[in-house]
């Protein structure tokens, strides 16, 4: 099974919790056990799992990746985004998460992320479930 989604971003950066969306999704599916892939096909935007009890996490993570490759006026790249180029390669565009129960196991505080590196932009992403035999 294969979804799209699409969501609005409101920043040049930021990471947006998506993993009601992936949820539901998977308990729609009524796949008890499987996989899933979450692939994110932009240049400029990745995904990761990490902590979403505490919001300065989230924001942790994005001050140090604006630190780490800032928006530099000597990359070539035209558009004058290569910082978010850079940024998505880092983070990754694709994850794959284990369904047991019909249900993603996440830890207590994880939660999955889509990673707005090059916004605000109209974006998607895709859930792709594959079923235990």
């Amino acid at each position: 099974m294969l979804k799209e989604f699409t969501l609005n971003t409101s920043s040049r950066s930021e990471f947006i919790d998506i993993t009601n969306e992936i949820r539901n999704f998977i308990k729609e599916s009524k796949i008890n056990n499987g996989i899933a892939i979450i692939h994110i096909p932009h240049t400029t935007a990745g995904v990761t799992i990490n902590e979403n009890a505490d919001p300065s996490v989230k924001n942790d993570m994005k001050q140090f990746l604006n630190k780490l490759i800032p928006e530099e006026p000597y990359f070539n790249h035209f558009e004058g985004n290569s910082d978010s180029h850079i940024k998505s390669t880092l983070v990754g565009p694709s994850l794959t998460l284990i369904i047991e129960n019909n249900d993603i196991l996440l830890g207590t505080w994880q939660c999955v992320y889509f990673c707005e590196f090059d916004g605000p932009r109209r974006r998607k992403f895709y859930v792709k479930i594959f079923r235990d035999k």
